[in-house]
């Protein structure tokens, strides 16, 4: 008996004052403010990580106790540690792909502030890179919500720029373009061409002519058939054409680095985009972990060729589940709404309201057909007709006991909410995504021109949520901005407009609440919440570094934090030079 009990307290004290060997750290962060997003312990003086994990979180003198001559110490002298943000939703293939597109883009973000400054910039990339006659041009990002003229560019706008190129601009929201003479006859569209579902081709009022913008459905597939053009006559099985599109993707992927983010999002993946994503996996090219949507329409006849992959990762690649397009944009006026636009978009009459994408019937099968196989959603719901019908879909599908909220479907941006949505939503079990950054870009026009001041006060309704006790996440929707998640925790902490309004007070938030959204409700949000969001000892060591601690600057500075580094799983893997 006494042997027994010697032997078992030898091995409790060595579990409780000596650190084995294989405990031993690899690197010790220590020096500034360490915020975890854990409620039982906010902050620590110091974090210990060993072979990819977080194996301590606490007290210095405790963490002292894992170093030995082999582990490295990190001395953040002042600066704030996290956990590595998490995009909830993004599009990174979109932005490799728009890599070799001409930057359209209107302040803060770009330098084209009128139609005339866009057809400059065409002009001028046009010159100085000496294209055939014949070369397609894309360009991308330009915003009537901003520019001086609030209106897009018209098809003779873009003839003026160049007759013999095909010419496509796209809008900074993605769910609309405009073409020239010369992109319809390249894509083989001509006036007998008929809308497709969930889509509008622009026609003009007084000769019934395509007048060259592309909503919806009929942008994304003239985009689709436009890289498909282009790669058939670059030669598809171009190595170098490969190569480039590869180079363009990690390109990308260091862009999301740059901000922060250790988990990425490709909230609609269609057509080369998923080939290239498994390429790189294949090639062992991915640096932080990129969870991928497919579009359902556009897959759902594979469904049953996607399911083995679901919810596991190859070598940082996980299928999410599937994305659903319900309504388009509301800064482009294409979302689904219940009250007209407070000033319609040209060619619509003042009862214009906007468009669905799916019957009910539709999304009722789809979904069904989704929840059956256990299988999860992003659900793209900018307008309130939109949300009412997302809504209206998974309350029947929960009813018949086929949606269950532990399948987290996620409603993506939920611009134009109603406050009668909070609580319906929470009945229904989905998290809502919001995208808070409208308010500092688009907050002005959506006052004044797309909702008018009561319906613009609640669009990214946070503080609503929250007070519901719903988890909800915010996202930055790359490539509408930049992957940039401190300004979207900017925005949803002082929701001021780019004229200085403030919009919707009462839907402002703490910094620590949208810290949590970009970090552990994000991972709840993907079911990696076991694994990551948050610094807990068992989690993956996947962190953020800033220059200043958010919760401790003025409000307003907050989008001037920079990161410092980025660290996934204990390696560094981003590092700003100043």
């Amino acid at each position: 008996m006494k042997v027994i009990l010697y032997t078992f307290l030898i091995v409790a004290l060595s579990g409780c004052g000596h650190v084995s060997d294989r405990h031993k750290g690899d690197a010790i962060y220590f020096g500034g403010t360490i915020l975890t997003m854990e409620d039982t312990s906010p902050t620590v003086e110091a974090v210990v990580l060993n072979d990819g994990k977080i194996i301590f979180a606490g007290d210095k003198q405790e963490a002292e106790k894992y170093a030995d001559e082999t582990t490295v110490e990190y001395d953040l002298k002042g600066k704030t540690l996290l956990p590595g943000f998490i995009d909830a939703h993004g599009h990174i293939t979109s932005r490799a792909g728009m890599m070799q597109a001409v930057d359209l883009s209107p302040t803060p973000y770009g330098t084209v502030n009128s139609i005339a400054d866009l057809q400059q910039t065409l002009k001028e990339y046009i010159r100085k890179h000496n294209l055939p006659v014949d070369q397609p041009i894309i360009g991308n990002g330009y915003d009537d919500a901003i520019i001086t003229e609030h209106r897009h560019p018209t098809i003779l706008e873009l003839n003026a720029v160049s007759q013999t190129h095909p010419i496509i601009v796209i809008h900074a929201s993605g769910h609309a373009s405009v073409v020239n003479s010369a992109m319809l006859k390249f894509l083989g569209i001509d006036e007998t061409v008929r809308d497709p579902e969930g889509g509008h081709f622009g026609r003009d009022k007084k000769t019934g002519k395509l007048n060259g913008k592309l909503e919806e459905n009929a942008s994304f597939t003239a985009l689709l058939n436009l890289t498909k053009k282009i790669a058939q006559e670059n030669g598809n099985e171009n190595n170098d054409t490969i190569s480039n599109a590869l180079k363009n993707l990690l390109k990308a992927q260091d862009e999301w680095l740059s901000y922060g983010q250790t988990t990425i999002c490709d909230g609609r993946t269609m057509g080369e985009s998923l080939a290239l994503l498994k390429d790189a996996a294949d090639k062992n090219l991915l640096k932080a972990d990129i969870i991928y949507f497919p579009d359902y329409e556009h897959y759902k006849e594979h469904l049953k060729d996607f399911k083995p992959e679901y919810m596991k990762y190859y070598n940082r690649l996980k299928l999410g589940g599937f994305k659903f397009s319900d309504d388009g944009s509301p800064q482009g006026k294409t979302a689904w709404l219940t009250q007209p636009y407070l000033v319609p978009p040209e060619g619509q009459g003042t009862d214009y309201k906007g468009f669905p994408i799916f019957t009910d019937s539709t999304l009722y099968s789809d979904l069904k057909t989704l929840f059956q196989n256990h299988i999860t959603a992003q659900m793209h719901v900018n307008g309130d007709a939109a949300i009412d019908q997302a809504i209206r879909v998974i309350s029947r599908l929960k009813s018949e006991g086929t949606y269950k909220p532990e399948l987290r479907t996620t409603f993506i941006h939920v611009q134009n909410s109603r406050p009668d949505h909070i609580q319906k939503i929470k009945d229904i079990g989905v998290i809502p995504s919001y995208f808070p950054t409208h308010v500092y870009l688009w907050g002005d026009w959506h006052y004044t021109s797309v909702f008018g001041p009561e319906r613009a006060a609640f669009i990214s309704p946070t503080n609503a949520a929250k007070k519901a006790g719903i988890i909800f996440t915010i996202h930055h929707d790359a490539p509408v901005t930049p992957p940039d998640l401190i300004t979207a925790v900017y925005a949803a902490v002082n929701r001021k407009t780019r004229s200085g309004r403030i919009l919707g007070p009462d839907e402002r938030i703490k910094p620590l609440d949208a810290l949590k959204a970009i970090t552990i409700h994000a991972a709840y949000q993907f079911h990696e919440e076991k694994i990551k969001g948050s610094i807990k000892v068992g989690k993956l060591a996947d962190l953020v570094i800033l220059d200043q601690n958010p919760l401790e600057i003025p409000s307003e500075k907050i989008k001037d934090i920079k990161v410092l580094e980025t660290i996934k799983e204990g390696k560094s893997i981003y590092k700003w030079n100043e």
